[in-house]
């Protein structure tokens, strides 16, 4: 579906944005990805990485700017919406600022997808959004909400506009796992609670759950994948064996359980394969075959939750996933 078509990506100098254009330009003929982001040291290092392939495109600029967006987007298909402010320390004590790109942002984006004519836009979620508890999991909720309400909100436009929600990125620019690899030397792991549990993806799972989105939306779905849990210390000693953990207590505005299905939002959950569906509540869009495409409806009072997952992932498991990546700078 990419032959021949545009793609640009929020943020698109992240981690997801890194491997998601490698992913494009190896597999797809896609005329153009266009990178939008802010940052020109990222996109300056980005472009040397990729070489110098006619395709790609980098374009200086700040979603919460929806007249650079409506520029960026003219004649552009399909949008990835991956840009967040995400550091959920940072959020708390920087509220405006968060408020500006995770919501303020998202709005920009729909305005400008609409617009311009853009067909389809996945805005990236988290499972922070699900019964937030911190600054980051609220405005991602009201990012989510603002792009399943899109598609009643575009009228008559084509424009569609769905959201791939999915847990701890393993490996991903600021997570656990990068962390605790750069403290590895020291001999001592910063452990928040013993009893705190993560889902666990990979970068290629969460793009292959954006491709599907790209794929199967109708308009409104939250796409949640399934995937496994860990416990945190377990993560810890998959990245350092040998060191010691030391309780440091939970940050602010951190849970000890994530959740990305919530019992609200059973009855408009359908079950698939490899992941889960949240339709939209709103006009009826929930009991629309179309978006429903063979899925099983969940049960009432269904969750998916991190501590009660019925998958997960252990420190072996884990060990053997990082063992052939250097670029952690793990010690051998």
């Amino acid at each position: 579906m990419f032959d021949d078509r545009t793609v640009l990506i929020t943020g698109g100098t992240g981690s997801f944005g890194h491997r998601f254009v490698a992913r494009l330009l190896e597999s797809t003929r896609a005329r153009r990805i266009i990178v939008y982001s802010r940052d020109e040291m990222k996109q300056w290092e980005m472009a040397k990485r990729f070489g110098d392939d006619s395709r790609l495109r980098f374009f200086i600029g700040d979603v919460r700017d929806r007249a650079r967006l409506e520029r960026a987007l003219v004649d552009v298909d399909y949008v990835v919406h991956a840009a967040a402010m995400k550091i959920v320390p940072l959020a708390e004590y920087n509220p405006f600022e968060c408020i500006r790109t995770n919501i303020d942002g998202a709005m920009n984006v729909i305005d400008a997808a609409i617009d311009r004519g853009v067909q389809r836009v996945v805005a990236l979620s988290t499972d922070k959004a699900c019964s937030p508890v911190n600054l980051y999991g609220a405005t991602k909720l009201a990012s989510d909400k603002l792009f399943v309400a899109g598609n009643a909100y575009s009228g008559r436009a084509e424009t569609r506009l769905s959201v791939v929600r999915y847990g701890n990125v393993m490996c991903s620019r600021g997570s656990v796992i990068p962390f605790f690899a750069e403290r590895r030397d020291s001999g001592v792991l910063p452990i928040t609670d013993v009893r705190m549990t993560r889902f666990m993806v990979t970068l290629d799972q969460a793009i292959d759950t954006v491709l599907h989105a790209f794929e199967d939306m109708v308009g409104g779905e939250i796409y949640v994948r399934r995937i496994p849990s860990m416990h945190l210390p377990d993560i810890a000693r998959a990245v350092a064996p040998d060191a010691r953990h030391e309780i440091v207590g939970i940050r602010p505005g951190e849970k000890l359980h994530e959740r990305m299905i919530s019992a609200e939002d059973a009855h408009s959950t359908y079950s698939y394969a490899d992941h889960y569906k949240i339709l939209p509540a709103i006009h009826g869009w929930s009991s629309d075959p179309d978006r429903i495409k063979g899925g099983i409806k969940v049960p009432e009072g269904f969750v998916y939750d991190s501590e009660t997952n019925d998958s997960w992932m252990s420190s072996e498991e884990l060990a053997t996933w990082l063992s052939p990546r250097p670029d952690l700078r793990l010690a051998a």
